[in-house]
């Protein structure tokens, strides 16, 4: 590793508690130069950090802060591992958050899911993969119909995953003092990996490819 990332430091989150609710123009415009460096600029160096322990995490962006007030406050960033399947950061007062998700599907992508969810092989690996998150307490959600899709059985054993038109995987990892540290470097690696399967079968059956 680079070693660029030695931890957000602890004014980060003064920052941050000064953006809190409404902040004016002029509050924003007071902690915009300290927010960039203690706050954006820490997810940048983690990641570049992360890229350079797996190459498969290069594809990555951090967000910059918009007018609306939930930007300023929390810090965003992306990496892309397939079309529309990504992992995302989020850093804010809460500290560290870690997601995986497919989402925001294009058209067709829906489709190629269920029948793969469908199918006895491939549809059982993710069922083993969803119940395995769960049991490392990540957190499973999307955006879910209430009822089974048209052309599957209502009793279908897999009806749950099913009813996705998007799936993620969430959970926080932490506000502990590993977040002022590299070691966060490795909190995240370490919830990547957890990650890994789900997303790697997202990106061979709903991308189609490896």
């Amino acid at each position: 590793m680079s070693g660029r990332f030695t931890g957000w430091p602890e004014r980060a989150m003064d920052v941050l508690l000064h953006l809190q609710g409404e902040p004016s123009h002029m509050v924003r415009e007071q902690y915009r130069a300290d927010r960039e460096r203690l706050v954006r600029q820490p997810m940048i160096a983690l990641l570049n950090d992360v890229a350079d322990t797996d190459p498969r995490y290069e594809d990555f962006s951090v967000w910059h802060y918009r007018t609306n007030s939930w930007w300023w406050q929390h810090q965003g960033a992306v990496i892309r591992l397939g079309r529309k399947i990504e992992i995302s950061l989020r850093f804010d007062l809460d500290g560290l958050r870690i997601q995986g998700a497919w989402w925001y599907p294009d058209p067709g992508q829906v489709d190629t899911f269920r029948k793969a969810v469908a199918a006895e092989g491939s549809g059982r690996e993710l069922s083993a993969i969803v119940e395995d998150l769960r049991r490392k307490r990540y957190e499973i959600s999307g955006d879910v119909m209430k009822r089974p899709p048209r052309g599957y059985p209502s009793d279908h054993s897999r009806t749950d995953l099913l009813r996705h038109r998007s799936l993620i995987a969430a959970q926080p990892l932490g506000c502990d003092e590993w977040l002022h540290t590299p070691e966060a470097v490795g909190k995240v690696l370490a919830a990547a990996d957890d990650l890994d399967a789900m997303l790697t079968w997202l990106v061979r059956h709903v991308n189609g490819s490896a």
